[in-house]
């Protein structure tokens, strides 16, 4: 018997990822070892949480009609079903967008002293917005980071568009800084289109980044920490149909994920020990993903996903599957040795 007992599988969110986080959380719930811990599903939105299905020990799914599901308690993260209070004494976090991916739902665990699966409450906050995790890689001497502009709502978009044009090579991406899955990005080739591209990124939060495109091979890789360390997964290369990785390519198939690899062993073991590093070196926990473009002067580093996709056709299975690791002992392993810590 492991830890714990009572493990939450917490899915859905305030984003626009929420579809994408519920397919992820449903198939971390089906995967957890059900002869090892009851599960119980809980899909949060908007502040209400309720508990979808859950799954004793050795015993079927029993799902709640919506309706009639029970609220979770979040004066001590508990749930009454069928006149038992149940608290739950684990945390799996699936929640793609905030509140699960910018550390709001990791500071409400660390104040109840309640493990979870992912990085720290201080991490994850850093981590989710793009220039503030550049801002804490930039100066490393183990990836490089592209030029960019931080843009908040309500500045100049006239001086911006003319900083852009003065400092940063074109194609440049829009991105909002704090959003994922491609949400409210999009390639501009000439500094005349950058506004409204600004303000379609808007649209998702306050914060944009403007970073200039690099030209290159679109690769991802993924650590974890176990009792032995740090690892890293096999990297897969990203080879789009579309004009970059956007939502289409992403989740409609236009798009080839090549797993492992079809690269030089020395290059593949380089991303590997990157990824390891800047793992360590922001105090990551659970598994994490990276992202990276190959450009001609070497691997510029994208972003972080603290939360990565976890559905059957997600990058970070496509890695398990071809490490031949099996994902339910991958994440009994997330979840025995996980410990409650404090990054900041």
């Amino acid at each position: 018997m492991g830890k714990y007992k009572k493990i939450a599988v917490i899915y859905g969110s305030d984003s626009s990822e929420w579809e994408v986080s519920c397919r992820s959380g449903e198939f971390i719930a089906s995967r957890i070892d059900g002869t090892e811990y009851d599960v119980y599903e809980i899909f949060a939105r908007f502040g209400k949480w309720q508990l979808v299905a859950m799954k004793k020990r050795d015993a079927m799914r029993v799902p709640f009609p919506e309706g009639s599901r029970p609220e979770v308690d979040k004066s001590d993260f508990s749930v009454k079903v069928y006149g038992e209070k149940i608290n739950f004494d684990y945390a799996y976090i699936v929640q793609h967008g905030t509140p699960g991916e910018n550390g709001l739902m990791q500071g409400y665990l660390e104040m109840l002293g309640i493990p979870f699966s992912s990085c720290g409450a201080f991490v994850s906050a850093i981590a989710f917005d793009k220039f503030a995790c550049k801002s804490y890689l930039r100066d490393v001497d183990f990836v490089k980071c592209s030029p960019d502009i931080f843009v908040r709502s309500g500045m100049d978009l006239d001086e911006v568009v003319q900083k852009a044009a003065s400092t940063l090579k074109f194609p440049v991406f829009v991105k909002p800084t704090d959003a994922g899955s491609s949400f409210g990005i999009t390639k501009v080739m000439r500094p005349e289109d950058l506004k409204e591209a600004i303000s379609f990124a808007f649209s998702e939060g306050p914060t944009v980044i403007v970073e200039q495109g690099i030209n290159g091979r679109e690769f991802t890789c993924a650590a974890y920490a176990d009792a032995e360390g740090v690892k890293a997964l096999p990297i897969i290369e990203i080879v789009t149909n579309n004009d970059y990785f956007d939502y289409d390519a992403k989740y409609n198939g236009n798009s080839q994920e090549i797993c492992p690899a079809p690269v030089e062993e020395s290059f593949s073991t380089h991303v590997q020990e990157v990824t390891k590093r800047i793992y360590s070196h922001l105090g990551c926990k659970g598994v994490v993903r990276m992202d990276y473009i190959n450009g001609e002067d070497g691997l510029y580093f994208l972003e972080v996903n603290t939360i990565p996709g976890m559905t059957s056709a997600s990058l970070v299975p496509k890695m398990l599957r071809t490490a031949g690791i099996d994902i339910t002992d991958f994440l009994s392993g997330i979840i025995e040795n996980t410990e409650i810590i404090d990054n900041s």
